[in-house]
């Protein structure tokens, strides 16, 4: 099992608009001691989005779809996960409920299309406005907007997925001034094989003709803390000096945990 992302939206892949989605969703997922795998941008392309989403459902990967669940012509998500599931799009009883309970007659004749979901899906509740996302198999279908679809992916994961949950997630970063990643191989293979239940990242930085590397290790706490220790030590024998990298406090809180 892995976890993916698909993020469909084509002001993300012209430059208009920058994405949030897939570093509130990492924070969201190590925060349950879980990790991402993959992602994947699509733009407001019905066919692409259909054949994007038949390979994802044909894996056992859970998945979070953000974009393209509202009524405008350029919202396809709704149909082309109904046509990557074989199922047909239909009038979801609940959905129409709410959608008329917010809206009033005003629901009618476009909002109402957002109640028109593939057959035998789940509803996902929407704390913002109430207009639900829906649940496919293993796929989870969320609005475009962060301030709704960040808590949603929230829920889901604690609705479906808490069984799963492990001690959250650590990191802990070395930088090396004046250091190339191939001066690091050796240790790198060595950490590998002494550490194989931790994620090794090297991420090489050049500016003309200063070199540096940066070192990574994530998993739990205990283990991470006790590779990082082995790792650190290997340096200063080899003699490579090496800085920590503060953790980046770039990522947002997770709605769901702050309630």
């Amino acid at each position: 099992m892995a976890i993916g992302l698909i993020i469909i939206g084509s002001e993300l892949l012209s430059g208009r608009r920058q994405d949030g989605h897939m570093a509130h969703a990492i924070g969201l997922l190590e925060a349950r001691g879980l990790s991402l795998a993959w992602s994947t941008y699509l733009e407001d392309e019905p066919q692409r989005i259909t054949e994007a989403l038949k390979t994802s459902l044909a894996s056992p990967d859970w998945v979070f779809c953000f974009g393209g669940i509202g009524a405008t012509p350029d919202d396809y998500t709704r149909q082309s996960a109904a046509d990557a599931a074989g199922l047909s799009l239909e009038r979801h009883p609940e959905a129409a409920a709410l959608l008329e309970q917010r809206f009033g007659t005003k629901a009618h004749p476009q909002r109402i299309r957002m109640a028109d979901l593939p057959r035998g899906c789940r509803l996902i509740p929407n704390p913002v406005n109430q207009i639900p996302g829906f649940t496919l198999d293993h796929h989870h279908f969320l609005p475009g907007f962060p301030q709704m679809a960040w808590p949603m992916m929230g829920w889901v994961l604690e609705e479906y997925y808490a069984d799963a949950f492990e001690h959250p997630v650590t990191e802990r970063v070395l930088r090396l001034p004046g250091i190339t990643e191939g001066q690091l191989i050796g240790i790198m293979e060595d950490f590998v094989r002494r550490h194989p239940d931790l994620k090794l990242s090297c991420l090489p930085h050049m500016e003309g003709d200063y070199r540096e590397t940066e070192l990574g290790v994530r998993g739990s706490e205990k283990a991470a803390e006790k590779g990082f220790s082995w790792l650190r030590e290997a340096l200063e024998t080899e003699g490579f000096p090496a800085e920590e990298v503060p953790p980046s406090a770039t990522r947002q809180p997770d709605p769901g945990l702050s309630e």
